[in-house]
């Protein structure tokens, strides 16, 4: 079975919040998302399609469960927060 698009993205850029307290909101996981597709050079997908797929994940907008790692965790940081560069 093909690794989709979303899936790759859950595995190279969020892994599980065992502590339940730096948990990714909505606005922070689709901004994770979008650092991510500009570090692999792909489109990101709508805002629908995305939350769709993290639907499917069981992956919820208000309690993702999620912390970001990574690469795209740094640009998303760094983009967010540019007084830091």
């Amino acid at each position: 079975m093909a690794v989709s698009h979303f899936d790759r993205f859950l595995r190279e850029a969020t892994a599980p919040d065992q502590d339940g307290d730096a948990s990714l909101r909505k606005d922070q996981l689709y901004g994770l998302y979008t650092s991510w597709c500009l570090i692999n050079q792909s489109t990101p997908a709508p805002g629908t399609d995305f939350w769709s797929a993290m639907k499917g994940h069981r992956i919820r907008p208000s309690d993702s469960g999620l912390r970001m790692t990574g690469p795209a965790a740094a640009d998303y940081i760094l983009s967010t927060y540019p007084v830091l560069v």
